[in-house]
């Protein structure tokens, strides 16, 4: 069995590797100091010049804005089931629901956020997009979160509470025990929403331009591999794949992050 698990470890780190080379080998002769510090110019997706700077901060903005709507949600919702709902059957449905929501593909967000929009009378937007994402990172945030404060030691909560303290009081306690958890669900759904392109198809828009305001379409980075990979230039096609290695090098850093914050913070809870 131990083999098993090895050869399982080695397969997942065959495939990470080999996607990343790819990536990398295909996007490196389309790789300049131009795609990350100019935004594209008229004939860009014809083989002109300038770069997917506009995709790079819209994808930053658009993923910032979504995870702290998510958390502003979320955190609130896992901290009452772990101080009131308990084992109750409400505890069971939210997290019954968060699984359903995790599992909902995210072009079915995209849909639903299109016609949020047409009921609203909302047009394709940065507001749009982040509405629509934050219902994507929502429960990655949420379950993540619920699992670490699983992990909170039971006789930590009994000995606050025997102090006296109120169940709002051991909020605080948990999320001062639970910090590093907690940063890194935040990370983990900031590079799901980051690397999303189906939901922001519909609701987010795409513009050539910098991000204007909340009520302006903003460019993605997955839209502008997609638009990229879509055209019939050799060129083009070499800065989608510089693209793709430009997100794949920001999620990647996230993750890097987040595994960094989560060891340096553990350090001062109690396991």
């Amino acid at each position: 069995m131990r083999w098993v698990l090895r050869l399982s470890i080695a397969s997942a780190g065959f495939v990470l590797l080999l996607i990343l080379g790819i990536i990398t080998w295909r996007g490196i002769g389309g790789m300049s100091w131009d795609m990350i510090t100019k935004p594209p110019e008229g004939s860009f997706y014809l083989g002109g010049g300038g770069g997917v700077l506009n995709a790079i901060l819209g994808s930053v903005v658009l993923a910032l804005g979504a995870t702290a709507l998510a958390a502003v949600i979320a955190v609130p919702v896992v901290l009452y089931i772990h101080t009131y709902a308990g084992k109750s059957r409400l505890a069971g449905r939210l997290r019954l629901a968060l699984d359903v929501m995790w599992g909902i593909p995210s072009i079915v967000y995209g849909a639903f956020g299109f016609s949020l929009m047409l009921l609203v009378g909302l047009r394709a937007s940065l507001l749009a997009g982040i509405v629509t994402v934050a219902f994507v990172a929502l429960p990655i945030l949420a379950r993540t979160f619920d699992e670490v404060l699983m992990l909170a030691p039971k006789e930590l909560r009994e000995s606050t509470l025997a102090l006296g303290t109120t169940r709002f009081e051991l909020v605080g306690m948990l999320l001062r025990q639970s910090l590093p958890g907690l940063l890194t669900a935040v990370l983990l759904a900031f590079g799901r929403a980051i690397g999303d392109g189906a939901s922001v198809m519909f609701t987010a828009g795409y513009t050539d331009r910098l991000p204007q305001g909340l009520m302006e379409p903003v460019a993605t980075l997955p839209l502008a591999i997609f638009f990229q990979l879509s055209a019939p230039f050799q060129s083009v096609q070499e800065r989608a794949y510089a693209s793709a290695l430009i997100l794949t090098a920001i999620i990647l850093g996230i993750s890097v992050l987040a595994q960094y914050t989560s060891r340096k913070l553990g350090r001062n809870t109690i396991r």
